[in-house]
């Protein structure tokens, strides 16, 4: 069976991020074979790096248990695999997935990906007991919303560092709530306790992929840029982390920027920088 070549994503120098497997000039390979591939990989995402006539290159992923059609982190991985191959320079690219296409920024040896901001839904959690689910009081949580922004995320914050380290979710009753909402997952934050300089710490939750918990999630994290913003809570160039409360720990430090036009957020960039990992 073809091994992917294992890509740690947001990395902090030679530590932290988020593995993912990438399998490159993949254009023979249906499906089912991707899913096998991924399957047997065991990380939370694996892209397919396939010939596009209408972009860069085309993406497909699989989580272990399943296709997704759109992954921050893989494309992160893919991207700065290609450069460090030398068979992608510094520039702008864009990528086609079963999602559309999406414009790809290499810079500094880092890889951003733009997201577009497509709706924020606070009422449809109104009512919801996302305490519960996540185990923590009923105090703990500070405000939450359904934000998409090509993958779509109920994003929960909560009160302190404490409390988010804290978390004990009800993977059941998440991966309910995810098929009846269309949703990856949850994406749990909190902007109180965390470390200097990054304006969020992150969890990430998404069973209904067969994920109960992933390193750094950069579309869940462009959802998180978009909602703060709209509530005048984060700057247009800031960074979040992920991967703290795993265990083991595997901090990854996501940038964030935010595009603006005529005064409305355009798009969100995430990104970050890579490390091997040999898989």
């Amino acid at each position: 069976m073809i091994q992917p070549t294992l890509i740690h994503a947001f990395a902090d120098g030679e530590r932290g991020g988020n593995p993912a497997g990438v399998v490159l000039d993949a254009d023979d390979l249906d499906a089912a074979a991707c899913q096998r591939i991924a399957a047997a990989a065991g990380v939370p995402e694996t892209a397919f790096v396939s010939r596009s006539d209408i972009a860069t290159l085309r993406l497909t992923f699989f989580t272990p248990t399943r296709q997704i059609a759109h992954c921050g982190h893989a494309t992160v991985a893919t991207f700065g695999l290609l450069h460090r191959l030398g068979r992608l320079g510094e520039g702008e690219f864009r990528k086609e997935t079963i999602d559309g296409v999406r414009d790809v920024r290499i810079a500094g040896g880092r890889v951003f990906l733009a997201q577009t901001p497509r709706s924020i839904d606070a009422d449809l959690v109104r009512g919801v007991a996302l305490a519960d689910l996540l185990g923590v009081p009923a105090d703990a949580v500070v405000a939450a919303a359904r934000v998409d922004t090509g993958n779509a995320f109920v994003q929960v914050e909560l009160r302190d560092a404490d409390v988010l380290a804290a978390v004990r979710p009800d993977f059941a009753a998440i991966e309910a709530l995810s098929t009846r909402w269309g949703l990856i997952g949850l994406y749990v934050s909190t902007r109180n306790g965390v470390v200097a300089g990054r304006v969020a710490s992150t969890r990430m939750f998404a069973p209904a992929y067969g994920i109960p918990e992933e390193a750094a999630t950069g579309t869940a994290a462009s959802g998180l840029a978009w909602w703060l913003a709209t509530r005048g809570l984060v700057d247009d160039v800031a960074q979040i982390e992920q991967g703290r409360y795993l265990q083991p720990p595997s901090v990854s430090p996501i940038d964030l920027r935010i595009d603006r036009k005529d005064g409305t957020i355009h798009r969100v960039w995430v990104g970050g920088a890579i490390r091997d990992g040999g898989l």
